[in-house]
């Protein structure tokens, strides 16, 4: 079960023009919207964000608190600056405990592979979160992956072989891949790798370098 997690945030008028100084005088912009309700302008605390954040991610409840009326939402979505990786602006969803929905659960990548320790392969992971659906109070935090069921080349874990409550239930197709391994490349591949490299190489240098002019010319 979701634990709730408690932040404040404040209305706030005229959006648009305020958005800077706001950033200046250490507070996020917000939006909270929902099925129902008028899009509201917020504004919150960085420090406070981002305490939550990373305690909540985008897959637990909070309980966010407008001038005093509290309601619960899901950290729908998170814009950070492009060089500084500050966060932007945060678009919060108001939902009901008694109506499903979907969010992207992080994967926990736990144990070791065979293939990989004692065969010497490369793990590939093809997805580090999952679509799920459920009740907002049956959101998990994290979903387990087992790298020990990876013991060869030909095992693959997928997304119906993830445990999670009864409660909660996958987007994807059970047969999408989550996790296998890749088997070290052969002496004659890289080899035959090497070769191919090589030729690009190649064909790239005859591009660039113009022959040199004889003379007379």
């Amino acid at each position: 079960m979701t634990q709730k997690i408690a932040l404040k945030a404040t209305k706030r008028d005229n959006a648009k023009s305020k958005a800077k100084k706001l950033r200046s005088e250490g507070f996020i912009p917000a939006v909270l919207y929902g099925r129902g309700i008028a899009n509201t302008d917020l504004s919150v605390e960085k420090l406070a964000f981002e305490r939550v954040y990373a305690q909540a991610g985008e897959s637990a409840i909070v309980q966010l608190e407008i001038d005093g009326a509290k309601q619960n939402v899901l950290v729908y979505e998170v814009q950070t600056e492009p060089i500084s990786g500050a966060f932007a602006h945060i678009d919060f969803y108001q939902v009901r405990m008694d109506e499903e929905v979907e969010a992207n659960i992080p994967l926990e990548f736990i144990g070791e592979s065979e293939a990989v320790k004692a065969l010497g392969g490369t793990l590939v992971k093809n997805m580090d979160e999952v679509l799920v659906s459920c009740l907002p109070g049956d959101l998990p935090q994290n979903i387990e992956v087992d790298l020990s069921l990876l013991k060869t080349f030909e095992d693959h874990i997928t997304v119906g072989d993830l445990k999670v409550p009864a409660r909660v239930k996958f987007v994807l197709e059970p047969e999408t891949i989550v996790a296998g391994v890749s088997a070290p490349r052969s002496e004659e591949e890289l080899a035959a790798l090497d070769e191919k490299v090589e030729a690009d190489v190649t064909k790239v240098e005859g591009v660039v370098k113009e022959a040199p002019a004889t003379e007379g010319k």
